[in-house]
């Protein structure tokens, strides 16, 4: 286990200032933990690995879209602790050509050459994933497994992400800023910050359901919750989200991808430039990794012929 799950350290990186009304934002980079299993993944996978391994399971079995995160890193961590990965792909029609789709999918193809193997079911079955009957059907196929749900969230991945402030951040800073989409790393963030601090939530989904997503892995209620209101919903972006990433980056160094952190950073800087955040006020976000997903994005992108991130030969 200490291969991958060594001790975790990452460092707390100059963002942006706003020196004329004493704002200071840091970044957090948990994309820096490890090279494949980076930021909240590595978090929420820590103790269901463990836990799987204490079980004497030698095969994980999880859930995503064909451009997951948390389906690369399971698929990556998997293969440094010796463990079997399945993957339950919504969409099958992506298991028609399997070689054409991992020449166009990025993150499917990482999980393939890291030893995943794939079910496609259609949309209509992935709904289900959390039936009795779904999982007897898995079980009938694949044999003994330890399962891990879409997007890795349980309360075992929230152990692992209220690992990720320190005590110098809860001194530090007045306002913690984390993405959610499942809303597990919020929750482990919510549950050990500081009680003076506030945390703010920027959901990557439409609609008003991360609250009581959030609630059933926290008793707090000292938090709020941004909706995506601004480019459309889930991974869907404009060329003024494209090219403010892009500008920070050549300020910043720090890259950030479209679905998770790109709209947090620019959200928290929308709150201050309208005065919702305002006051001598340190603010540290969480960088909860994904950068593999850029690769990914950008060729969505040329598609579409569309700005793109000019910074993915430079990850």
């Amino acid at each position: 286990m200490d291969k991958l799950f060594k001790p975790q350290k990452s460092i707390n990186q100059k963002f942006k200032s706003f020196r004329n009304i004493d704002i200071e934002i840091d970044i957090k980079r948990e994309d820096q933990l490890h090279k494949e299993v980076s930021g909240n993944k590595l978090r929420k996978l820590k103790y269901n690995l463990i836990e799987a391994q204490n079980q004497g399971h030698d095969t994980i079995l999880t859930y995503g879209g064909a451009f997951s995160n948390h389906i690369a890193a399971t698929a990556a961590a998997g293969k440094i602790l010796g463990l079997k990965t399945i993957g339950i792909i919504r969409g099958e029609e992506l298991g028609i050509d399997l070689k054409k789709t991992l020449a166009g999918n990025a993150t499917l193809k990482l999980a393939h050459d890291n030893g995943m193997h794939f079910h496609f079911v259609s949309r209509e079955d992935y709904r289900e994933k959390v039936a009795a009957t779904f999982l007897d059907r898995m079980s009938a196929l694949f044999g003994a497994f330890y399962s891990i749900p879409e997007g890795g969230t349980n309360a075992l991945a929230v152990k692992g992400t209220e690992e990720v402030l320190t005590d110098f951040d809860r001194i530090n800073y007045n306002i913690i800023c984390v993405a959610a989409g499942t809303g597990g790393t919020a929750a482990g963030i919510i549950n050990s910050a500081a009680i003076n601090q506030k945390v703010i939530v920027f959901s990557s989904l439409k609609g008003d359901f991360m609250q009581a997503e959030i609630e059933k892995y926290t008793r707090r209620k000292d938090f709020e919750i941004v909706n995506e209101t601004t480019f459309g919903g889930y991974a869907k972006s404009n060329d003024r989200l494209i090219d403010y990433m892009n500008s920070r980056f050549r300020e910043s160094g720090i890259p950030l991808e479209p679905i998770y952190t790109g709209k947090m950073m620019y959200g928290i800087e929308q709150m201050v430039e309208s005065g919702v955040i305002k006051g001598k006020t340190r603010i540290l976000a969480i960088h909860t990794g994904g950068l593999q997903s850029i690769t990914g994005y950008n060729k969505m992108l040329d598609k579409k012929r569309r700005l793109n991130l000019s910074y993915e030969n430079e990850l």
